[in-house]
């Protein structure tokens, strides 16, 4: 299928009113979105047929614990004889954790997509499959496996699975590169809508580097191809097939698809599953400063032409620069070789670094430009360090 045909492939649109609330997008199996152009070829059928066997419904539950306890609410004093002895009995008798009865489970729905065939080796969200006892993938082709958590980071909702595909043969996607997709590019969703099945949805890049407030590496793709509940953890892929964007979020007043969806971007979502794959977590470089935005008042008394970067509100004690190596008050504009164009941008590229690395950091000191040279150290470790120090303003890094 050429990029042209893809390119006239036609979306379906939803409207809602109200104001919109964030919420998860959820997970499921295969109904493609009828195509209506009307300026020629309107299908991706060829594009999403080899595609939907990679994509799978993750199904779990969760052992809910009992209301026993001192948030229990007691079961009320009636007098004697009370007509309504009858149903308090049969209400309370039969929550979860009472005498006979010590637990639920509550299921949930979400999308994933194969990464890895012969390994069984599938991403999703966290959220999808956070506090889970059980977690099952059900493949398009109706057979289910039972998975284990590889490994999963709550700073940017992914998380690996991995089944033993037991003879059984899987289809696996391969990532693309998110950098190189600009906004008006055609992209396609896949995922477990309200648990009906694999579903095909057709949209564009609406806009990228989104920040929704929902982590501290906010980068979301955002997109108006109809996201839905259940849809979380599904792939979005470009025209070529590759996956660009895991889906994670919608902006809903209802929690049905208005036309903003939100996917972590692949070139960050890569390199956290190449680490839960190879050490059962992250591992992310850190470098020990608190940090704030460069405002035009702050720009101005530092004798910068532009208020870009991200100034340095304090040094964090037992961290990589607490030599010296960077002040309070320093702005930091570069860092290994990537422009820091506002604060938001550097914990991501600090984040992205490999723990134990040297690296470059231009900072600007008193209106002067100079560069100094940094080890960085463990943000899981310098976490520990940051918390004991009480009453610290600005974001650590």
């Amino acid at each position: 299928m050429t990029s042209n045909s893809f390119l006239r492939a036609a979306k379906r649109t939803f409207t809602a009113g109200a104001a919109a609330l964030l919420i998860g997008a959820a997970t499921v199996p295969s109904l493609v979105t009828p195509a209506a152009a009307d300026d020629g070829p309107a299908s991706v059928a060829d594009l999403a047929q080899g595609l939907l066997g990679a994509v799978v419904n993750i199904s779990t539950s969760q052992r809910v614990k009992g209301t026993e306890g001192p948030g229990a609410v007691p079961m009320p004093q009636l007098p004697e004889g009370s007509p309504f002895q009858d149903f308090f009995d049969d209400f309370f008798k039969n929550r979860p954790g009472e005498q006979g009865n010590p637990s639920q489970k509550v299921q949930s729905l979400g999308s994933g997509f194969v990464v890895d065939a012969e390994q069984g080796i599938v991403v999703t969200n966290n959220h999808v499959i956070a506090d889970a006892d059980d977690i099952e993938v059900n493949f398009s082709d109706g057979v289910t496996l039972k998975a284990t958590l590889v490994g999963t980071d709550t700073k940017t909702d992914v998380a690996v699975l991995k089944v033993d595909p037991k003879g059984h043969k899987l289809t696996a996607v391969k990532f693309g590169d998110s950098s190189k997709m600009r906004v008006g590019d055609w992209v396609m969703a896949i995922g477990n809508p309200f648990g009906l099945g694999g579903t095909v949805t057709v949209g564009i890049v609406s806009a990228r580097n989104r920040d929704i407030n929902s982590g501290p590496y906010d980068d979301f793709i955002q997109t108006d191809a109809a996201i839905n509940r259940g849809n979380s953890g599904g792939p979005l892929f470009n025209s070529d097939g590759e996956v660009i964007g895991i889906n994670t979020a919608i902006i809903s007043p209802s929690g049905g698809s208005i036309g903003i969806g939100f996917s972590i971007p692949s070139q960050l979502a890569l390199g956290v599953v190449d680490q839960l794959r190879q050490f059962g977590e992250t591992r992310r470089g850190w470098l020990g400063v608190r940090i704030q935005p460069v405002t035009d008042d702050i720009a101005e008394s530092l004798g910068m032409a532009t208020a870009k970067g991200a100034l340095v509100a304090g040094v964090i004690k037992g961290g990589p620069v607490d030599n010296g190596t960077i002040l309070a008050g320093d702005v930091i504009i570069k860092f290994d070789g990537r422009d820091v164009n506002e604060m938001r941008d550097l914990p991501r590229v600090v984040a992205e670094s490999t723990v134990g690395k040297a690296v470059d950091v231009v900072i600007v000191r008193k209106g002067v430009e100079q560069t100094v040279k940094v080890t960085l150290g463990r943000l899981e470790d310098g976490e520990k360090l940051a918390s004991a120090e009480n009453g610290n303003t600005g974001k650590d890094t």
